[in-house]
């Protein structure tokens, strides 16, 4: 197991490199607009224009500019400044990290518990009522991009705008230090919105996988053999989870990267509203770092994903 971890971990570290070495060439070679002019200003002096290449070594050659860039990112976490507020990426994206992680962790939580649920009432009652409902409420979630139906929650439910003003609006976001009952409040919305297309797709895949699992050999052996129903079921879900963990470690990766479309309907402070405003003013340094940002996430969620299948199915097992 150990050696596996390693193995991946080693992977994970290449598959950073490969992002930052595309996202070197996306943002440093293939724009033709000098980024030292971009960061003088209008109409900027030539001596101005060579001081601020040598402070961002673009005047070295390419390869030379790659490793130093390599090093600062992997040794010192030093993702360069903005050129823009001149703050440092690392410092700025620390900052807007916990509206994220609130943000997404809170999302993931409520589309596991209903989707779990909803996968499995659709899987043992297979063909009745239930189960049509929850399939159709999935297909229908699933189908509905997710800024629209941000939109469409702040039209029905958000405060002083909404048809029916239940939740606090875009833009009521706080800290959870400043006030944990309007953090809370101000997120439900955005949890929900979240939660909706993620709890879908989770209990479509659940449901499935179910249905095949409780027409295997084993689940009618042990029913033959008296096992309570509940302990029958319990083993099918264990069985069936897998593919299901899967999704979620890979979607809660990618909302961990920056939920860039909820935080902007929501006007979330988070990690994809400030790429967001990176993309529109070409402030590249934030931008490759918020990309540097999601590729650790994925990677990370992915190796976790791996890992956890050992103890999710006894049949998996790593050499």
């Amino acid at each position: 197991m150990l050696r596996y971890i390693a193995r991946r971990l080693i992977w994970g570290v290449v598959i950073l490199i490969v992002v930052c070495a595309l996202t070197f060439i996306l943002f440093r070679v293939l724009p033709t607009a000098n980024p030292a002019i971009l960061r003088a200003g209008r109409d900027p002096q030539p001596r101005l224009i060579k001081e601020i290449e040598q402070v961002l070594g673009v005047n070295k050659p390419l390869i030379v500019q790659f490793w130093e860039y390599l090093k600062q990112v992997f040794f010192h976490f030093n993702l360069g400044y903005s050129w823009y507020s001149d703050a440092p990426v690392s410092e700025l994206i620390f900052e807007r990290l916990p509206a994220t992680l609130s943000l997404c962790l809170g999302g993931a939580i409520l589309w596991v518990v209903v989707g779990l649920g909803v996968g499995i009432i659709s899987a043992l009652r297979r063909g009745k009522l239930a189960d049509r409902a929850a399939m159709v409420g999935a297909l229908v979630a699933i189908s509905a991009p997710t800024f629209w139906l941000g939109i469409v929650a702040l039209y029905l439910f958000a405060a002083e705008i909404g048809r029916f003003p239940i939740f606090p609006g875009a833009g009521s976001y706080v800290s959870f230090t400043q006030n944990p009952a309007k953090w809370f409040g101000s997120l439900i919305l955005p949890w929900l919105v979240v939660a909706a297309s993620s709890a879908a797709v989770f209990a479509r895949l659940m449901r499935g996988n179910l249905s095949e699992t409780m027409g295997e050999d084993y689940i009618r052996t042990a029913r033959a053999k008296g096992l309570p129903e509940h302990s029958v079921t319990r083993q099918g879900v264990r069985a069936a989870i897998n593919p299901a963990f899967t999704a979620f470690g890979l979607e809660l990766g990618f909302l961990l990267g920056g939920a860039l479309l909820i935080e902007i309907v929501f006007n979330i402070p988070g990690v994809g509203l400030l790429n967001y405003h990176a993309i529109r003013s070409s402030d590249f340094p934030v931008v490759q770092g918020t990309v540097l940002l999601a590729a650790m996430f994925i990677v990370l969620m992915n190796i976790v994903v791996d890992v956890a299948y050992a103890y999710l199915d006894p049949r998996v097992r790593f050499s």
